[in-house]
Formats: C-alpha cells, structure tokens, sequence
C-alpha cells in the first residue's frame, strides 16, 4: 500500500495526509498514539445531542466514523499501521489515497467555526436518488443540480421525456 509514497520526496514539503481506517469507536485510542509518536493526526469531532427519558446530553462524534486522518511518509508506515485499532489505509490501486492539505484545512475551518454541523451523504449529478420525506416520499429519480437549486429529474424512458422537481437537499438519499 505504501510502496507508491517511497518514491515521493518530503525533503522540502509536509507529510501527506492518509485516511486511516480504524476498528469501530476507535479513533480516540488511536488518534492519542499517533499522537504520542509524533504523527500529526485530525479527527473531525461534532458536538450532537442525545435525549434520554431524563436528561439531555451533549456528545462529541466523528463526522466520518470509523476513520481518522494523519500525515505520514512511506517511512512511518510500519508506526501507523502497528498502532493499536488500526486496520488499513484508504487506497486505490495499491496506492495510498493522499487527502489534499486544503481539504483538511476546511475541515478544520468547519469544525472550528462553532457552526452546526452534520454528516451529509456525498451525492453527484447524475446519481441515482430517492426522496425521503414530503408529498413525494418514495420517488425515485436522478439527481441534478443548477445554480439556484437541487433537482430530481424523474423519467418516463418509454416516451423519452423527464420532469425535474426541484427538492430540498435533505429530502434526498442515495439509492
């Protein structure tokens, strides 16, 4: 997994961020021993509120469950992958999958405004998408996107015309 970074240089740059998949409600075991051996980590915590028949609490989650972000070279690869909870590193191809610094600087940003804040599943034009909630719960079209606003563009293929109706965001999921 880690081959393909050997040949980078980190001479005059930072460490590029991985993703770091981790065993479940691992990411704070784990966070704090890379931590402890000198990686720089980020976990992007949020705060949720949780009811219970008697009171209310406010707990902090990881945005992206079950994964935390640290910066590494090809040369620490044995230090992250032998800490305690976790389990690989996102790849493709064999190859690690770098996280760009800006990426992670908006995440930051994000989770350091104050702002409320959710997981959001990532949705593309062009996929497949149902509506949740509302008058037109249950249908099922393509997602489509315009300046102004989200769509779902509904089919009738026999006569090879659409209709889009325009949707609030949180109305929709992934098929």
């Amino acid at each position: 997994v880690w081959s393909a970074m050997a040949s980078l240089s980190f001479e005059n740059e930072s460490s590029p961020w991985v993703a770091l998949v981790v065993q479940p409600r691992a990411e704070r075991r784990v966070e704090t021993g890379l931590a402890q051996a000198g990686l720089e980590t980020f976990v992007p915590w949020y705060k949720v509120r949780r009811h219970w028949s008697d009171r209310i609490k406010l707990l902090e989650q990881n945005l992206f469950p079950g994964y935390i972000f640290c910066r590494s070279t090809f040369g620490e690869r044995l230090l992250v992958m032998r800490q305690p909870g976790v389990a690989w590193v996102v790849s493709f191809d064999h190859q690690p999958a770098t996280i760009p610094d800006q990426e992670i600087e908006s995440l930051r940003r994000t989770v350091s405004s104050g702002m409320p804040m959710l997981p959001w599943p990532f949705l593309k034009t062009g996929q497949r998408v149902r509506i949740e909630c509302g008058a037109l719960r249950g249908i099922e079209g393509t997602l489509a996107r315009d300046a102004d606003a989200t769509r779902v563009v509904v089919s009738v293929n026999a006569l090879q015309r659409s209709v889009a109706v325009q949707v609030d965001r949180d109305m929709i999921c992934p098929i």
